[in-house]
């Protein structure tokens, strides 16, 4: 019997990109959101929720916890079942997957055999988790979506599952689990403003020194407490917004290569494609052919997770 979820209730402005439920003890659903507020029923099964593009702003609260985060590509947030929230509200458009899993990670049976007390089994609800090793165990449930079924999907489905039951329980019990440390000197409405001056002025000459005065510190301060709060340089991550912004007018197939290099601030021509190729292994010339060209292109497998950017 397939898993019962909770997810066209919870995301209902939000695209389902594909879903697939051919297993018992796990769903999976690729979404695309924009910004705004999401509906908050209480979940029927442990949700993983993994940031594959996009961020922003994640502000939620359950359980009485309030918990505000910027949400990065490869980040991940957990609502075990039965979680009271009362607000979840995005910031920005984001691409996420979304596994579900049973309540009980494992059966009684299964905890004993591995010497785990059944008591401390509670998932926490954890927020904003830099988890690569909970990333790339899940991330290729992706591509299993979207490519055509194959006789050995239910081992490799089943294998992931133990994998990522025995990392939940190893790092995300209530008993294990911390919330990350504040920074008391740029919290999230300083930040926010940041991030906002940043999204404004994309073809501008974005210097340090004024987003430190976004921030009201110093450059050097500004800096360390930046990359702490997002995991990215300044530099950096103006950088990755830029050529994000850029997939998305390339994808529109509406501009010249020459506007698009000037309107999102890469200067020239020649910058924008150095740049791009270095952040995607495209040009922007070819990342626009493999958006808006034949349907043949779309074979290639790197071809297909460009696309799904795009889409």
């Amino acid at each position: 019997m397939a898993l019962v979820t909770h997810g066209d209730q919870k995301y209902r402005n939000s695209e389902k990109l594909v879903k697939t439920s051919e297993w018992p003890a796990l769903s999976i659903e690729h979404r695309k959101f924009e910004a705004g507020h999401q509906a908050t029923p209480a979940p029927i099964c442990t949700e993983l929720v993994m940031l594959l593009s996009g961020g922003g702003m994640v502000h939620r609260i359950g359980n009485g916890e309030v918990q505000k985060s910027l949400a990065r590509p490869g980040m991940s947030y957990l609502v075990p079942a039965g979680t009271q929230e009362s607000h979840l509200e995005l910031s920005d458009r984001m691409e996420c997957l979304h596994l579900y899993l049973p309540p009980a990670l494992l059966d009684q049976s299964a905890l004993a055999d591995f010497d785990i007390d059944p008591a401390k089994v509670e998932i926490a609800y954890a927020h904003g988790l830099p988890d690569q090793v909970l990333f790339h165990v899940c991330s290729p449930l992706r591509d299993l979506l979207h490519r055509p079924r194959q006789p050995t999907d239910a081992l490799f489905v089943e294998g992931i599952q133990v994998a990522l039951a025995a990392h939940l329980l190893a790092h995300y019990t209530i008993d294990r689990w911390r919330p990350p440390e504040k920074s008391s000197s740029l919290d999230a409405r300083r930040l926010q403003r940041v991030l906002d001056h940043i999204e404004a002025s994309l073809g501008l000459d974005i210097r340090l020194e004024d987003l430190a005065a976004q921030a009201c510190l110093s450059p050097y301060h500004f800096s360390r407490l930046f990359r702490e709060a997002t995991g990215l340089s300044p530099h950096r991550y103006v950088t990755d917004r830029r050529v994000q912004a850029a997939r998305q007018e390339l994808a529109r197939n509406h501009s010249s290569l020459v506007d698009i290099a000037l309107e999102f601030g890469f200067g020239s021509q020649a910058n924008f494609t150095r740049v791009f190729r270095k952040a995607t292994t495209l040009t922007p010339g070819q990342y626009r052919e493999l958006c808006c060209g034949p349907l043949d292109v779309r074979t290639d497998r790197i071809a297909a997770g460009l696309r799904r950017d795009c889409a």
